[in-house]
């Protein structure tokens, strides 16, 4: 078996070491080097070729941040970010995301040893994910901010769709390589938007900055969903890290359900929970959309859904970072239309203008 190789970057010789244990304790896995700076870092991978590395985001004699930006444009690779569960450390992991990593582990403030020790069997499934994933080169694009190159890419705002009816419901599933592919998304939706409702993968204190981020990219509002909030037309909904989410009707309007459960699929929040309530109170009113992940979350729920009348779209394998979601929704007979992830948002679109047609005077 080729193990996975791994290169280890961190400031601290307790959390190298640490990683560098759990790694070696796997049997598809080695690390093959560990740096105490991106400078070292830098000099390692040349002299390795690793499969994948960890980085921790805030570092001496460069910040992680800018070697991860330097790194995707130059020779990019796979990358599990090792951030911390601050409100800081949450907005910086966002914008690593944007630059290109692959995914994220928040590693605990108090208690390190044992909290890395407890999360190891997440990190390692991460850096398995991460060699697989398909990693794209990042543009260099001047004196735009983190994330403005994609914006600068539509040719020009979001139009609006008409008026539709107030029970349309857009539904969302997304996890590894997500962030960035809701982001593609919610920014070509217009303020007339349906309402949207997304649960994306992630753990609690880093979807409040997740939503804040989209939300001053978008037209539509985007907000970190809140129990018994009303769903509305040109807003967005994200569920929270730790919590599972789903949709419930409350006589005309649907409204966000925020509680704590049992993990669904190993996940909370679950697609499958989100994607089930779909089927059972939004029906044909209901649009799917199945993006990147691993995994095999929500692709039963999203049958359920088309079975109930939805119009389901899921990315292909050739946008996707990670395939499994997809792969599974589609084998699982979920799937109306299965697109790259830049034709989504306008098919959805076209469909919707189609249906507004029927409301205008």
């Amino acid at each position: 078996m080729k193990k996975i190789r791994v290169v280890v970057v961190d400031d601290s010789a307790l959390v190298r070491s640490l990683l560098a244990e759990i790694i070696n304790k796997q049997a598809d896995m080695q690390c093959v080097g560990a740096a105490n700076d991106p400078l070292v870092a830098r000099e390692m991978i040349r002299e390795l070729d690793p499969d994948v590395i960890t980085l921790d985001i805030e570092m001496p004699k460069m910040d992680g941040l800018d070697f991860l930006g330097r790194l995707m444009r130059l020779r990019p690779m796979p990358v599990v970010m090792i951030s911390t569960l601050t409100e800081r450390g949450a907005e910086v992991t966002m914008k690593a995301l944007e630059l290109g990593a692959v995914d994220f582990v928040a590693k605990p403030r108090i208690g390190l040893v044992d909290g890395i020790k407890e999360l190891a069997t997440n990190i390692v499934d991460k850096i398995r994910v991460a060699a697989a994933a398909k990693i794209q080169k990042i543009p260099r694009v001047a004196s735009l901010p983190v994330g403005a190159e994609q914006l600068s890419n539509l040719n020009s705002a979001p139009i609006a769709i008409g008026r539709i009816s107030t029970e349309k419901l857009i539904f969302i599933g997304a996890s590894t390589g997500g962030t960035e592919a809701i982001k593609e998304i919610l920014i070509r939706l217009p303020a007339d938007s349906p309402g949207v409702v997304i649960t994306q993968h992630m753990p609690p204190g880093f979807t409040t900055s997740f939503a804040a981020r989209l939300n001053g990219l978008c037209q539509i509002t985007v907000q970190e969903a809140i129990n018994g909030a009303r769903v509305l037309p040109g807003h967005a909904y994200v569920a929270p890290g730790g919590k599972q989410f789903w949709v419930e009707k409350s006589g005309a309007n649907y409204v966000c359900v925020v509680a704590d459960g049992e993990l669904v699929n190993r996940h909370r929040p679950s697609v499958e929970v989100l994607f089930r309530s779909a089927a059972k109170v939004a029906g044909r009113n209901a649009f799917g959309i199945m993006l990147t992940g691993m995994g095999n979350d929500g692709a039963k729920a999203m049958k359920e859904m088309r079975d109930a009348g939805s119009y389901n779209y899921v990315q292909d394998e050739a946008s996707c970072i990670v395939f499994g979601m997809p792969r599974e929704a589609i084998l699982n007979g979920a799937a109306d239309e299965v697109l790259p992830l830049t034709d989504i948002a306008p098919a959805l679109l076209q469909r919707l203008k189609g249906s507004s047609d029927r409301y205008r005077v």
